[in-house]
Order: C-alpha cells, then sequence, then structure tokens
C-alpha cells in the first residue's frame, strides 16, 4: 500500500504539497492529475525517496519494488533488446551466477529460481513489449547509440515495463510514443497486475487504462474512484454541494452574530452572547473553490479559396535523390476537410506534412495548390528553435515585424498572452506555453491550411480540450498528426494510413484502427478491422463534416444578434449619459422629452435583440447536443 501522510514541501520558498495525504491500495491503477506546476512531478520524486518531505511521511508496502522511467535515454553499444533484458537485475544476477557457481545444490536452487520467475522467456517477453512500442524485430538488436534520443526513451519505457515492479510510476510517458504507441500502452496497463501511478493529460488514456483519479490542486490531494470522466462529474457534483453549504454556513453566521450584536450588552442574555461567540469562533469557514483561470485559445478565421485546397497525383517525396519515403500519393484537400494521419513513427506521417507545407519538394508526380492558399505549421522540433531570451512579444515580432504593438498583442491575447504575460522571455514560459506560443505564429498568416504535429504533448487536460474547441470552431481545413486520441476522434472527418511508402484511407474509426494496431503483435484474426463497421463509421464521419457545415449559419445568426446586442447597448449607454446632465429638463425640456422617447426605442430594440440572440444560441446549443 502507498500512504501519503500529511506531506508538506517547499521548493524555493514556493508550497507545492501542504499537508496533502491519499493512500493507494495494491493493484490500484491511480491517474495523478493537476495542472502543469501543480506538483505531480515532485510527488513522483517524493514516492522515488529522490526528495525529501518538510513535514509529514510516504510510506510504501516493505515488499515492494518501485520503478520508473530513467530520466536519461539509455546510450551506449547494448543492444535494445539487451538493454530492456539488462533490466531485470534479479535474472541478470542468477544467470550470471549459473556461469560461475559449481556448488550442484546450489546450481540446483539457481535454475529453479530461473523457472519461478520464468527467466527463459524473457527474451521473447521483451520482444513483444519492444514491438509494441513501434520497435521492429532487426531493429531490436541494433545498438541504442544508433537511435535518436526519443526512441531511447521508448526502450527506457520498455525497460521499466519489462522489469514489472509492484509500484510502476510513470510521467506522461506518451510524450514520446506515437498514437500506435500509446493505444499499445493504454491495452499493457490495463492488464498490468502491479500497483500503477500515472501522470498523463491524456484524457482517453485516463478514461481507459485506469481505476481511479488522484487530484492535486492548490496543495490538496483528493482521491476520486472511477475514470477521469467520472472524476469530473464527482468534482462538479462535490463544488456544488460544497457552494450549497457554504450559502447555508453564511446565512447561519448571520444569524448568530445578529444574537450576539443584540444582547451583548443585556445581562440576561450575556452568557447566551458570550456562547454563541465561542460557537462561531469554533464554525470553521468552507472555503470557496476558486477555479484556476484558463487562458484561450482562439484561432483566427481564413478566408475562402477555392477548391481544391491541395491535389496530390501519384506524388512521390522524400530526402535523397532516388529514394523517396512515399511513393505515388494521390491525395485531394478542400477547404473543409480534418485529416488525420495515421501510422508508426518513421513510417512518414512527417514526411507528409512537409511536402504538405512546401518545405518538401515532390520527387515526381503532380502537386497543386490553391492560388490564395496560406498554410500554418506547428511541429514539435519548432520548441527547441525559440530564443529563450526573447519575450513572446518579442518572438512574434521576429516574425511579423510590421505588426503595430497593438495588433501583436491582440494576436498574443488569443492565445493566452495578455497583459504582462506578452512581456514574459520564452525561458521562463512553461511547455504549454511555449506550445501556445508556436500556434499563436503558425497562425499569423489566418491560413486556410492548419496542419499540426504532435500539438499537445505539453499541454494540460483543460488546455487541450481548449485546443479541440478552437479546431471544431475554425472554418479552414486541418491536418492532424497526434497520439491524443480524444482529439483525433473529436476533430478528424477522415482518417489516412500512412505505412509501407503510401498514404491509403483507412475506413474505420479509431477502435477498429486499435484492433489494427495490436494485431500486429498477436495473429488473433478478430483483431482486424471488420468491413460493414467500418464502411458506417466512414459514414458517419462524413455526417460530422456535413454537420459542421450546417453549424456554420447558425452560428453565424448567433453571432450577429450578439454584435447588435452590444450595439444596442452601446447606444442607450450614450442616451443615459446625455440624460443624466443636470437639470436637462427644466433647461430644454423638448430635448429631454426627445432623448427620453429614444432611449424607450432603443431599449424595445434591445428587447428583440436579446430575444433573437437567446433563440440563436438555444438553438446552436441544441445542434451541438445532438
Amino acid at each position: 500500500m502507498l500512504i501519503i501522510d500529511n506531506v508538506t514541501v517547499r521548493i524555493a520558498g514556493r508550497v507545492i504539497l501542504d499537508g496533502a495525504s491519499a493512500a493507494v491500495s495494491d493493484g490500484r491503477k491511480v491517474g495523478l492529475i493537476g495542472r502543469n506546476g501543480a506538483g505531480k512531478s515532485t510527488l513522483l520524486k517524493l514516492i522515488l525517496g529522490k526528495l525529501e518531505t518538510e513535514t509529514g511521511k510516504i510510506e510504501l508496502s516493505k515488499s515492494w519494488r518501485v520503478g520508473a522511467v530513467a530520466q536519461e535515454a539509455p546510450a551506449g553499444p547494448m543492444t535494445l533488446i539487451g538493454t530492456v533484458l539488462a533490466a531485470d537485475t534479479e535474472r541478470t544476477r542468477l544467470l550470471a551466477d549459473v556461469e560461475t557457481e559449481h556448488d550442484p545444490l546450489k546450481l540446483g536452487d539457481i535454475h529453479a529460481r530461473l523457472t519461478e520467475i520464468d527467466a527463459y522467456a524473457a527474451p521473447s517477453r521483451a520482444a513483444r513489449i519492444l514491438a509494441g512500442l513501434g520497435f521492429a524485430e532487426k531493429d531490436q538488436k541494433r545498438p541504442c547509440s544508433e537511435f535518436s534520443g526519443g526512441w531511447r526513451m521508448r526502450v527506457a519505457l520498455a525497460a521499466i515495463l519489462f522489469s514489472a515492479p509492484d509500484l510502476l510510476l510513470l510521467d506522461e510517458p506518451t510524450n514520446y510514443l506515437d498514437l500506435e504507441g500509446t493505444l499499445w500502452l493504454e491495452d499493457y496497463l490495463k492488464r498490468y497486475r502491479g500497483t500503477v501511478v500515472l501522470v498523463s493529460h491524456d484524457r482517453d488514456l485516463l478514461n481507459r487504462a485506469i481505476d481511479s483519479i488522484l487530484h492535486l490542486e492548490h496543495g490538496k490531494l483528493t482521491l476520486y474512484s472511477g475514470s477521469y470522466d467520472r472524476f469530473v462529474e464527482q468534482r462538479e457534483q462535490k463544488r456544488a454541494l460544497d457552494a450549497a453549504m457554504r450559502t447555508q454556513q453564511e446565512a447561519e453566521r448571520k444569524r448568530i452574530q445578529s444574537f450576539i450584536d443584540r444582547f451583548r450588552a443585556k445581562a440576561s442574555k450575556a452568557t447566551q452572547a458570550q456562547s454563541r461567540v465561542k460557537w462561531l469562533e469554533k464554525m470553521k469557514p468552507i472555503t470557496p473553490i476558486v477555479a484556476d483561470r484558463l487562458a484561450p485559445i482562439t484561432l483566427p478565421q481564413p478566408e475562402t479559396i477555392a477548391p481544391p485546397v491541395i491535389a496530390l497525383d501519384r506524388v512521390s517525396v522524400g530526402y535523397e535523390t532516388g529514394k523517396p519515403i512515399l511513393s505515388h500519393v494521390t491525395l485531394r484537400m478542400d477547404s473543409d476537410d480534418r485529416i488525420a494521419l495515421l501510422g508508426k513513427n518513421g513510417n512518414g506521417k512527417s514526411t507528409l506534412a512537409k511536402l504538405l507545407v512546401g518545405r518538401l519538394k515532390p520527387m515526381s508526380g503532380e502537386f497543386t495548390r490553391a492560388r490564395k492558399l496560406s498554410v500554418g505549421y506547428f511541429a514539435q522540433h519548432q520548441l527547441d528553435e525559440l530564443d529563450a531570451n526573447k519575450t513572446a512579444l518579442e518572438t512574434l515580432w521576429k516574425h511579423r515585424p510590421l505588426f503595430d504593438e497593438t495588433t501583436a498583442r491582440t494576436r498574443l491575447g488569443g492565445f493566452g498572452f495578455s497583459g504582462d504575460k506578452a512581456d514574459t522571455k520564452v525561458v521562463s514560459l512553461s511547455g504549454g506555453e511555449r506550445a501556445r506560443l508556436l500556434l499563436a505564429i503558425a497562425t499569423l498568416d489566418k491560413p486556410n491550411l492548419l496542419i499540426l504535429d504532435e500539438p499537445t504533448n505539453h499541454l494540460d487536460i483543460d488546455a487541450r480540450e481548449e485546443l479541440l474547441t478552437a479546431l471544431n470552431e475554425y472554418e479552414g481545413a486541418v491536418v492532424l498528426i497526434s497520439h491524443d486520441r480524444r482529439l483525433i476522434e473529436a476533430c478528424a472527418d477522415r482518417l489516412l494510413l500512412v505505412a509501407d511508402g503510401r498514404v491509403t484511407p483507412f475506413d474505420g474509426d479509431l477502435e477498429d484502427y486499435k484492433r489494427f494496431v495490436l494485431s500486429a503483435n498477436d495473429t488473433d484474426s478478430d483483431a482486424a478491422p471488420r468491413e460493414n463497421k467500418s464502411q458506417s463509421k466512414a459514414d458517419v464521419r462524413r455526417e460530422a463534416a456535413d454537420k459542421r457545415q450546417q453549424m456554420k449559419p447558425l452560428k453565424a445568426a448567433m453571432e450577429k444578434w450578439e454584435r447588435e446586442v452590444a450595439r444596442l447597448h452601446s447606444e442607450i449607454e450614450t442616451l443615459d449619459t446625455a440624460l443624466a446632465i443636470p437639470d436637462l429638463f427644466v433647461k430644454d425640456p423638448a430635448k429631454g422629452e426627445k432623448l427620453s422617447k429614444a432611449r424607450g426605442e432603443w431599449a424595445k430594440k434591445l428587447e428583440a435583440a436579446e430575444a433573437n440572440w437567446m433563440e440563436a444560441a438555444e438553438r446552436y446549443e441544441e445542434e451541438s447536443r445532438e
């Protein structure tokens, strides 16, 4: 059992945990959630013993082995499979003992223990884990040094999963996984026999792979049973109950205080009044829950252009002459298309994105772009290219030096950089804030086509919801590469599979794709997509695209009446200012009467506009829910 008992921790003078307590029983799979900077990673370090508590303590079952992904990716000449196998230190030690031990009795004990821990099947198990995380059989025999940092972090994850600790601590493991690896990890964690504490902003993973939510907020821990969606429901219920109890308590406090004020001075009531003073002092106020302010994400709307936005006809593309990564790609994109690219990392998704952006030229075939096409591009590697010593405002000016300060700050405000935040240096921004800054830069030209390559890696759950909403309100075309399943399901109407040098439609949904991915490590034919079901799912996605088009006039009507209400309010405020002039009706009664009559007419117009606005808003919301 994991017990967190009244733990307080300060870092650089800031309270991270403030009397936090929680208890996690054996075998639970817990999602540790909280806003960026809340202290999730700090709590994991405390559990691992890498940090000391200021007060309180953390206790673990004495028999538990605790494991977490190494912070530094493995490197050197050892093969991937060798690195993973070495993570089981007991197996490694016993195999070494077999080579040096000569006592027959001790050798018998060693072989018995090797059999008990299933040591001889370990290479097969390690290979399956590596395959699930995206490593082909031939790659598993290559040295770690030949792989990039991101791929080596996958090896580190494979190693800790292979070692199968009793308490498994994972801190944003999907940040260096693709969608395929994330789907495999979800399935693996559901079947994991130990206790898991998972820090993740992946809502779908938290809904499917865990059974409890540990919420870290304002230095306190609260444990909820169930999935993330269930947690949201329970939290809202708790907030509503707390608000009702707070209202009730405030009324009671006023009643008691009134009694004290009335009878404190009367000798006959002095004792009762004093008793109520003590009662009032003991009544612990229910602190109102102040929701953290979430910075908005607002994508600028593009100009309408004639279709197609982009058309590819038998295009081949790559980095070396004569060695295409993708061949014979035929694709048409219209202005309302929402496309998600599926396929393992290294199969060419980013290559296709760079072709669409214009950073790669086609080796062969025909590539047609709309004449007025503007493309916005977001890619994770761009985070490392930001100048740490420039402010957010200076970074934007670097890309658009002709923007005046008002325009630049307005653009940044749409991505959460309002007020002084725009003057914060990049080095002081969180990963999520840097991602928002890149989104602001990617959309400077109000693009007709937005290409997003893993946009959610540094965004917390609420920020991901903001991005999801912003994308669904954006009226341009979108190409999305993401391991965030919820983002794909909510935004994409078409799924394209990038594999084996080809780009082909995937006529199914992500449940079908999950079975398809898991079938790569399992010969079970049930894992393959089902033709009839897939076809109906494709129809559903097309209907979603049609619905978004149908929603446009409803949204436009709602926004039109909203603007009209604001205009009428402004007119009435102007009239109210004029009517407030002292002695107006004495000095100029005709003018006063005229202004009063005008105000009455404007008020009627406002009433009608507000009614139309409410009706349009209700229709829009009803259609959105259906």
